[in-house]
């Protein structure tokens, strides 16, 4: 059978990130494409610049899919919260933008979400079960939940309360160089948050992403948590990767056991 490829992209704050990926193993078929994030990060905007980086690849409907990650909650296509992009987005269809823009019918979903796929399917989770919370620490805090592989969607569990204050404010990697604390200091506050999680939903274990997986080593002996947390082992193609997994039905994203 002829491997499948799809595009991903991987929408942020300050750049559009993508590449073809090969969906069996999750390498990329071309060397990754990086543009500017507009400013202002409207929808419009936003299309547009997708819509150069699938130029720049010459892609086709008969090349495959194309999944986007946005840094927002996506339901049925549909944008309901706008992080690090302009506020124009909320209540954006998303779906029906990129596809009178590119002229693509393109599959949508959080950019959490997008990382947390591609981290099971082809990274630290691939080997693990149970409920696998793939938390991304970096400028603020993303979640992406698995339940025995599956995707739970838009968990936004970055922004718990803790201690009376969003878990963003102190257990960030931004956190941590905004106030200059030391490794140690700041791995007291995450191992604050990830308890916390852990005491509502019971997870079986922990993958910590974004800025923070490249630093693991720095902070990992002091950490203190209930079940394991591992360092993510894709890091910034992550989001390429992920996104381009969610073209396939889930029985093809599902971890095997």
């Amino acid at each position: 059978m002829m491997t499948k490829y799809a595009l991903g992209i991987d929408i942020g704050g300050t750049g559009v990130k993508g590449a073809p990926v090969n969906l069996r193993t999750g390498e990329l078929v071309h060397e990754r494409f990086r543009l500017l994030t507009p400013q202002p990060a409207t929808p419009s905007a936003v299309a547009e610049t997708a819509f150069e980086l699938i130029r720049h690849f010459g892609w086709s409907e008969q090349d495959g899919a194309i999944g986007i990650g946005l840094p927002s909650v996506v339901k049925h296509g549909v944008a309901h919260t706008a992080g690090n992009i302009d506020p124009t987005w909320i209540g954006c269809d998303a779906a029906a933008l990129f596809k009178a823009v590119t002229g693509f019918n393109v599959v949508l979903l959080n950019d959490a979400d997008a990382a947390g796929l591609a981290e099971m399917r082809f990274g630290a989770g691939r080997d693990l079960s149970g409920l696998v919370m793939v938390v991304t620490l970096g400028t603020g805090i993303g979640t992406a939940a698995f339940y025995q592989g599956q995707l739970i969607p838009n968990t936004e569990l970055g922004h718990l309360i803790v201690r009376e204050k969003d878990a963003e404010r102190r257990a960030s990697l931004a956190a941590r160089e905004r106030h200059d604390w030391s490794w140690k200091k700041w791995a007291g506050y995450v191992s604050e948050y990830l308890s916390e999680l852990h005491r509502l939903l019971w997870c079986d274990a922990f993958i910590l992403g974004g800025g923070a997986s490249n630093k693991f080593d720095k902070f990992a002996t002091y950490l203190t948590c209930p079940v394991p947390v591992l360092p993510a082992q894709m890091a910034n193609l992550a989001g390429i990767i992920g996104a381009a997994l969610a073209t396939c039905p889930p029985s093809k994203t599902k971890v095997t056991k």
